[in-house]
């Protein structure tokens, strides 16, 4: 199946919210407001449209979407940038099909093109290691909530962009809103 992944286009918005609201219906672990989230962060000093991507068929049909925005690594009085890779949504219909994979390739590939160091995520410790993931704890680097280890993880887009740079990461507001 052939899949194109470009920038999210604002007349895409209400669709992209609803294929994200569709791809966590029924998911264990989800409280069913990602595509509200989505909605926020678009509003956010966070958002960096650049990386809110799609993924269509030649069509022109909408098949999933992702989203990185800017966030924090603090320890005190120290702060330095990341981003966080939240949500990757693909329809339930399409799921399992490698468009997650290359939502997640092509996102990350534009990242390091727009000269960010690093990507953290919460997320499945059986999926994200593919992409070079690996347990933020490596770096001492934690989530400001209770996770297990192996599931919050970090990836360096540059080489030792994590050296020396240890804290709590600071998400967005409009996560917690």
């Amino acid at each position: 199946m052939k899949v194109i992944i470009e920038q999210e286009r604002t007349r895409e918005f209400e669709q992209v919210e609803d294929i994200v609201r569709q791809a966590f219906l029924g998911e264990r672990f989800s409280d069913q407001t990602e595509h509200r989230l989505v909605k926020r962060l678009r509003e956010s000093r966070a958002y960096v449209p650049e990386l809110s991507l799609t993924a269509k068929l030649p069509s022109g049909e909408l098949l999933g979407h992702i989203l990185l925005t800017k966030a924090q690594i603090v320890e005190g009085e120290k702060s330095r940038e990341t981003l966080a890779l939240a949500p990757v949504s693909v329809l339930p219909e399409h799921q399992g099909k490698g468009i997650g994979s290359a939502l997640i390739g092509s996102a990350l590939e534009r990242a390091k093109e727009l000269d960010f160091l690093s990507v953290i995520v919460l997320g499945h410790p059986g999926y994200y290691p593919k992409f070079g993931f690996e347990p933020a704890i490596r770096w001492n680097v934690h989530a400001p909530f209770e996770v297990p280890e192996e599931a919050f993880m970090a990836l360096e887009l540059v080489p030792g962009a994590l050296y020396s740079v240890s804290g709590v990461v600071r998400y967005a507001d409009e996560f917690s809103s």
